[in-house]
C-alpha cells in the first residue's frame, strides 16, 4: 500500500515536464510528416516522369521488334532459299571434286612414273634441269594445271625423240679408277653409252643418284671392244648396242674369271685345288709308267718265240736283259728261269710273277679311287660353311640387303662347282686306267701262258731229239 501511495506521489510531481515534452514531440513528428510528405511527392512526380519515358521507350522498342521480326523473317526466308542453293552448290562441288582428284591422281601418277624414267635416263646427265618441272607435280596436295600437264606430255615426247638419236660429245665422267676424267662420250639412245679417252675405249653405266656416268670395271675384250673402237674412229658403221639399256653389258663386262670364282669359293678351295694337283701328278705317272710298260710287248714276244724255239736260250736272256723292270718282262724273265721245270712249276712260278707285279701296276689307284670320293666331299663341306655364313649374316644384317649374303652364297656354289669339277676327271681317269692295268694284267697272263706252251713244246722237241739220237 505504501509504495501505490509513493508513485501516485512520484507521478503528480512529474506530471508539468511530460507535458511540455509530448508538446515538443508533437511538433517535431508534424515537421518529419510535412517533409516526408514532400519528399514523397518528389518522388511521385519523378516516377511518373521516368514512367513516362519508359513507356515511350518500350513503344518505341515494340516497333523496332516489329521492325526486326519482319526483317529475321524476311531473313528467315532468304536464309531457307540460300540454303537450298548452298546444298546444290555443295553437291555439284562433291561431283566437281571427285572428278579434279581423280585428274590430279591420274597426273600425279603420271609424274611419279616420267620422274622415274628421266630419273633412270642416261639422257638426264647432260640435262638434269628435266626433273626440276616434274617434281611439283608428284608432291602431295599440288593440284596441277593445264600448263603442268602441257610440260608433263613435252617431257615425255623430248624423251621419246632424244631415245632415238646419236650424240658424240665431250664430257667427263668416273673413270674405272673412281677419279674425274674426261673423253669423247657416244650415246646411242638412252640405251648404251661408250667413252674414249687416250688411253681405253670403253662403256658407261648411268648412277641415277649421282646424276653421272661412271665407267665399268673391266674394258670390252675380243670382237666387242674391236668394233666399238672402230666406230670411234669412224672405220666401221657396226657398234655394239644393248637394248637392255646397259644390263647385258654390264653382266658382259663383269664375267668373273676362273681365278675369280676360286677365290670367291673360300678356305675350302685350296684343299680341292690340292687333290686336283695330287690327282694329276699321279695320272701323269700312271700314263707314262703304263704306256712304257705295254710298249713293244708283242715286238718282244715275237722275238722270243723265235730263240725259244730255236733254243738260244742265252739270246733270249740278253733280250729280257733290259726289261726286267717292266711286269712283263719279270713274267717272263721268271718263265725262262724255269725252262726245265714241270709245267705245274711253271705256270705256279709265272702266276707268282705276275701277283708279285700286280701291286707295281696299280700302284697309285686306290689314291685316285679316294681322291675322286673325297673332292666332293669337300665340296660339300665348303657348301655347309658357306651357308653357316649366310645365316650368320642374316641373324646379325637381317635379309635387307642381298649382297650382304652373297658372299657365303657364293662360296657354297663354288665349292660345290668345284668339287664336282675335281672328282668326275678323276673318275673318268680312274676307270680309264683301271681298264688299263686289266688290259696289262690280263696280257702278262697271256704272254705266261704262251711262254709256257712255248717252253713246254721246246722242252719236247728236246726229248724227242734226245729220244731218237739213243
Amino acid at each position: 500500500m505504501r509504495r501505490v501511495t509513493a508513485c501516485l506521489l512520484l507521478i503528480v510531481l512529474a506530471a508539468p515536464g511530460l507535458a511540455q515534452d509530448a508538446r515538443d514531440a508533437a511538433r517535431k513528428a508534424a515537421e518529419a510528416r510535412a517533409e516526408a510528405t514532400a519528399r514523397a511527392a518528389a518522388a511521385e512526380a519523378t516516377i511518373f516522369a521516368d514512367r513516362t519515358r519508359l513507356i515511350e521507350e518500350v513503344t518505341r522498342l515494340e516497333a523496332e521488334q516489329t521492325d526486326l521480326e519482319a526483317q529475321l523473317n524476311a531473313l528467315q526466308s532468304q536464309m531457307s532459299v540460300q540454303e537450298s542453293l548452298r546444298e546444290k552448290l555443295t553437291d555439284r562441288w562433291a561431283q566437281n571434286e571427285l572428278q579434279f582428284k581423280e585428274i590430279s591422281g591420274n597426273v600425279r601418277l603420271a609424274a611419279k612414273e616420267v620422274e622415274t624414267l628421266l630419273h633412270q635416263s642416261p639422257l638426264n646427265a647432260d640435262r638434269p634441269d628435266r626433273l626440276a618441272r616434274i617434281r611439283p607435280l608428284v608432291e602431295p596436295g599440288y593440284f596441277p594445271d593445264i600448263d603442268d600437264i602441257s610440260g608433263l606430255a613435252a617431257a615425255i615426247f623430248d624423251e621419246i625423240l632424244r631415245s632415238g638419236q646419236v650424240g658424240l660429245r665431250q664430257g667427263g665422267f668416273i673413270g674405272r679408277d673412281g677419279q674425274e676424267a674426261s673423253g669423247t662420250i657416244l650415246t646411242l639412245g638412252k640405251f648404251t653409252t661408250a667413252y674414249q679417252t687416250a688411253s681405253e675405249t670403253g662403256f658407261l653405266n648411268y648412277s641415277p643418284e649421282s646424276g653421272r656416268f661412271v665407267a665399268l670395271a673391266h674394258l670390252p675384250r675380243g670382237g666387242l671392244g674391236r668394233d666399238l673402237r672402230a666406230y670411234f674412229a669412224g672405220e666401221s658403221v657396226k657398234v655394239p648396242f644393248d637394248l637392255s639399256a646397259g644390263g647385258a653389258l654390264r653382266q658382259v663386262s663383269h664375267q668373273a674369271t676362273l681365278w675369280e670364282q676360286i677365290q670367291a669359293g673360300g678356305p675350302i678351295v685350296w684343299p680341292i685345288l690340292g687333290l686336283a694337283v695330287l690327282a694329276f701328278v699321279i695320272v701323269v705317272y700312271k700314263f707314262v709308267y703304263l704306256h712304257a710298260v705295254h710298249g713293244n710287248t708283242n715286238k718282244i714276244m715275237d722275238r722270243m718265240n723265235e730263240l725259244v724255239a730255236a733254243g738260244d736260250w742265252d739270246q733270249a736272256e740278253r733280250l729280257l736283259q733290259g726289261r726286267r723292270g717292266s711286269p712283263v718282262g719279270h713274267v717272263l724273265s721268271a718263265g725262262l728261269e724255269m725252262r726245265h721245270a714241270d709245267r705245274q712249276t711253271q705256270e705256279s712260278v709265272l702266276q707268282e710273277a705276275i701277283l708279285n707285279q700286280l701291286p707295281k701296276v696299280e700302284r697309285g689307284m686306290a689314291i685316285l679311287a679316294v681322291l675322286a670320293a673325297v673332292a666332293p666331299l669337300l665340296g660339300l663341306l665348303g657348301t655347309v660353311t658357306g651357308m653357316i655364313d649366310t645365316f650368320r649374316v642374316i641373324t646379325l644384317y637381317g635379309t635387307g640387303d642381298p649382297k650382304l649374303m652373297s658372299g657365303g652364297i657364293s662360296e657354297a656354289l663354288v665349292t660345290t662347282m668345284l668339287g664336282l669339277a675335281v672328282a668326275i676327271p678323276i673318275m673318268l681317269l680312274h676307270t680309264f686306267l683301271a681298264r688299263r692295268v686289266d688290259h696289262i694284267v690280263g696280257d702278262m697272263e697271256e704272254r705266261s701262258v704262251q711262254l709256257c706252251n712255248i717252253l713246254q713244246k721246246s722242252h719236247r722237241g728236246l726229248q724227242m731229239a734226245a729220244a731218237g739220237g739213243a
